[in-house]
């Protein structure tokens, strides 16, 4: 029998805030919306959110000619992680730079989802210059955000909260920024319950800055306490699946039955687990899901190799594990290629039967 996706650990109406939208504004909401096709984006000349974000390093020429190739493929929407230690060490440059990335994103028509926090890679994220990838391993130089340490002293936590409050209503009635992704997998990297105290923070400090746009925190493997806080305090439902088609329509039809809510699936596509643009595309239109998968372009993150596989080589490999383009804009596989612009194109035509 298969595992059910939402086993339940609390009720989720202990975790409800009161201010979570209903029901029916989360659909009228997405009945607005296209049908959303996009990808989880960082330019392929930085490793990590901190050299995407940080002045010296900050690239609105490769980031603009790489969107322009989402918007060729007919991609409408990104999902893009922020960090915190760019709003601690440069405020104002750092809101700037977003801004820019803004504009750059709307000229190729693009809307953008921004992730607040993340539980996933690297430990004792620090500003300056980011270490240089190691050759053939997946992420190498991915930084949380944010680490252990802040994570586990509340003390700290004064900082987070300005830059939740600071990012979130400096952008809350930005039409750009169509959602927030509050946490991303917060209980990865070990943390399991004790990440709690800081999501539910997270939450409230989002929640308190009144944005117009929905909040979102993603389902992403079955840890009970954080899945049932996220769920219970999501205006959209949003989770992670890269697993084969067949898995990815079972918890579709599970979290559209369960919730009633609109569902975006923001992390899919790892060719070497059978979850593939040709196979899982159709499925995601079917059920009017949002498919945001991981990577774009070939670069320094080095997701063309898999989480648990070192390619020491740092060559391609015959499989890319993630990954459309490489950097000179040739793409790993046309059929591909064929397969997202099927599907934007009828998201393209929704867009027109909007207007």
């Amino acid at each position: 029998m298969r595992k059910n996706f939402l086993t339940p650990f609390f009720s989720a109406s202990y975790f409800a805030d009161a201010r979570r939208w209903t029901v029916e504004k989360a659909n009228a909401w997405y009945a607005k919306q296209p049908q959303f096709v996009g990808v989880n984006f960082i330019p392929s000349t930085a490793i990590n959110e901190l050299e995407m974000w940080q002045a010296d390093t900050f690239d609105p020429e490769t980031i603009d000619r790489e969107l322009g190739w989402a918007e060729d493929l007919g991609m409408n929407i990104i999902r893009v992680y922020l960090h915190n230690i760019p709003y601690d060490t440069d405020k104002k440059g750092f809101i700037s730079r977003i801004n820019q990335f803004l504009e750059i994103a709307d000229k190729h028509h693009i809307k953008v989802i921004f992730v607040l926090f993340d539980s996933c890679w690297n430990d004792n994220p620090v500003a300056g210059k980011q270490i240089e990838p190691i050759p053939g391993k997946h992420n190498s130089g991915w930084v949380r955000c944010p680490g252990t340490k802040m994570l586990f002293d509340s003390r700290t936590w004064g900082s987070l909260e300005a830059y939740t409050k600071g990012i979130v209503s400096t952008f809350a009635e930005d039409e750009r920024v169509v959602m927030w992704d509050v946490y991303n997998e917060p209980s990865n990297s070990g943390y399991n319950d004790a990440v709690m105290p800081l999501l539910k923070k997270a939450f409230e400090w989002a929640r308190a800055a009144k944005p117009s746009q929905p909040l979102t925190a993603g389902w992403w493997d079955d840890h009970d306490m954080s899945n049932e806080f996220m769920f219970a305090n999501s205006d959209i439902i949003t989770f992670h699946n890269y697993k084969d088609p067949q898995n990815l329509e079972a918890q579709i039809i599970e979290l559209q039955k369960k919730y009633k809510r609109p569902v975006i699936c923001t992390e899919y596509m790892a060719r070497k687990h059978d979850s593939t643009f040709e196979d899982c595309l159709p499925i995601l239109a079917k059920y009017n899901v949002g498919a945001i998968n991981w990577g774009l372009v070939k670069g320094k993150s080095n997701t063309i190799y898999a989480w648990d596989e070192l390619w020491p080589e740092g060559d391609e490999p015959d499989l890319w594990f993630h990954d459309i383009f490489r950097p000179d804009g040739s793409v790993y596989k046309q059929s591909e290629v064929d397969a997202i612009r099927k599907v934007t194109k009828k998201a393209a035509e929704k867009v027109e039967e909007l207007v």
